[in-house]
């Protein structure tokens, strides 16, 4: 199992397409639109097909074997 790379945001939260760009698991919005269209990515598990979801810190995110999560800045 990959171990969780914490990626720092400024705010309560951050929409998934967002997160997998911060984190360069996708290059661009568009890339992330598909891989999450396509079913590519979970959350805590389960599969979300709307890159608008909220992931909010201690929400794990998977996508191609890497596993991330949003940590909160200072």
């Amino acid at each position: 199992m990959a171990e969780v790379q914490q990626v720092p945001i400024r705010d309560e939260s951050i929409r998934l397409g967002q997160l997998l760009k911060l984190a360069s698991l996708v290059q661009d919005g568009s890339m992330a639109r598909m891989v999450i269209e396509n079913a590519e990515v979970t959350v805590d598990g389960e599969t979300v097909v709307r890159r608008g979801t909220q992931i909010r810190p201690g929400q794990v995110v998977e996508y191609s074997g890497s596993r991330v999560t949003p940590a909160r800045e200072g």
